[in-house]
């Protein structure tokens, strides 16, 4: 099976949106929303939850009154200040990195793993999805995401799915490099800007280094054509094909609201003819098709 990762190097250049709309146009394939900090795909697909688990990642220290000797050398070696000076832990200011634990004299230190958000395996009307929610402030969204993943290609395995469109999270962060690796190709989604410029470059920078294929398509591109012009050149340096040109147009917005992807809302309009020459472009990609 192929992976392709939809990601941008900065928020709301229109990703998830161009995700759902990419189910509405592929065959035989499993979706997955890996931007598990704030996801969304669930909004525009309203998905028949079938299945979910609790996703359990780092721990918090919790100290034993009845084995502490006060000894202070928690107080010491913590570095982010979350014990206090009569020896109780701070959960909000405990980063889990487990000194304490470790260098405890008396271990008196424990370090339950905490539930820090649930995943879910969940049936739409394109086919089957995986997605997550992470807490409200919680740790380890990276390994969440290679969860995430994880679980995309056991599905698409047992039930012989030839691709994973994956939704990935904005940046270029832990996140974003547990969603790429090993896909294969990376589409970036970027908006004519100051900002989309230099953060599809930082973005395109982090594909090279983890050696995935990338390509781009340019949202709203007729907006600012002088900055349009600037992505294409920086794309054109870094070796990377702009297979989309997406104009702006407010049905984009309006299929939002009604909760459907531009395919179904405006099938004729202008945008969604642009998004089903760039899918019939990324299909045909050399990468996309190698066994």
């Amino acid at each position: 099976m192929k992976e392709l990762v939809i990601i941008s190097g900065k928020g709301g250049t229109g990703k998830t949106s161009l995700t759902a709309a990419f189910a509405a146009l592929a065959e035989n394939m499993v979706l997955c929303d890996a931007d598990v900090d704030a996801a969304d795909l669930h909004l525009l697909l309203q998905p028949d939850f079938r299945q979910h688990a609790d996703f359990l990642g780092g721990g918090i220290a919790e100290i034993d009154q009845d084995k502490c000797v006060q000894c202070a050398l928690c107080l010491e070696l913590c570095r982010f200040d979350a014990i206090s000076q009569d020896f109780v832990v701070d959960p909000i200011d405990c980063e889990g990195c487990g000194v304490c634990v470790d260098f405890c004299p008396e271990e008196a230190i424990a370090f339950p793993i905490q539930t820090c958000g649930e995943w879910y395996i969940s049936a739409t009307r394109y086919g089957p999805m995986v997605h997550a929610r992470l807490g409200i402030a919680e740790e380890n969204s990276g390994k969440l995401v290679s969860l995430v993943r994880q679980e995309s290609a056991k599905l698409a395995g047992e039930e012989h799915k030839d691709l994973i469109i994956t939704d990935g999270p904005p940046g270029v962060g832990c996140p974003v490099i547990a969603s790429i690796g090993g896909a294969a190709a990376v589409l970036i989604v970027t908006e004519p800007t100051v900002s989309g410029l230099h953060d599809m470059e930082r973005v395109a920078d982090l594909a090279a280094h983890f050696k995935v294929p990338a390509i781009a398509c340019i949202n709203k591109s007729d907006l600012n054509p002088e900055q349009t012009e600037r992505i294409e050149a920086l794309a054109k340096d870094k070796g990377i094909e702009i297979l989309g040109r997406i104009p702006f147009d407010p049905v984009f917005i309006k299929s939002m609201v009604q909760g459907q992807n531009v395919i179904e809302y405006s099938p004729e309009s202008e945008i969604a003819g642009a998004i089903r020459r760039m899918w019939e472009q990324i299909i045909r990609l050399p990468v996309m098709q190698e066994a």
